[in-house]
């Protein structure tokens, strides 16, 4: 359950079902969700909301011409508070890829891996009570 206090996290992909199934993960850890389809459409709720935004959870392959990676070096340059966890079932990242901090699940993930990764990138003032309480079960 969110309230006007939980943070706000981004969710990317151009799977809807799995845009959906990883905000409900995320809003059952008790963030907000904003949800993106494309990195140019994160880019521009980043452009509106960053400075509430406190985690990127992304797909690296995407349509458009800007794929995870890209993004996340992106987000990690001009938001470096929010916390960066990248998926893909295609490809994994190589030496380079991934900006420092960040971390990557394979898919398909669950809400246990999910839910693990996040708690290990942000800091316990960016937790939400929910995640902290699902992490110490």
């Amino acid at each position: 359950m969110s309230d006007d206090y939980s943070p706000f996290a981004l969710v990317v992909d151009d799977d809807v079902f799995i845009r959906m199934d990883a905000a409900s993960i995320l809003e059952d850890a008790g963030f907000r969700t904003y949800q993106a389809g494309t990195a140019a459409e994160a880019i521009e709720i980043l452009h509106h909301a960053g400075e509430s935004i406190q985690l990127l959870f992304s797909d690296v392959v995407m349509p458009g011409g800007r794929d995870g990676f890209w993004l996340a070096r992106e987000c990690s340059s001009r938001w470096p508070h929010i916390g960066i966890l990248l998926s893909s079932g295609h490809v994994r990242p190589k030496p380079g890829d991934l900006p420092a901090g960040a971390e990557f699940v394979d898919k398909p993930f669950s809400a246990e891996i999910v839910q693990h990764r996040v708690s290990q990138i942000l800091p316990d003032g960016a937790k939400p009570e929910p995640l902290k309480a699902a992490v110490a079960r």
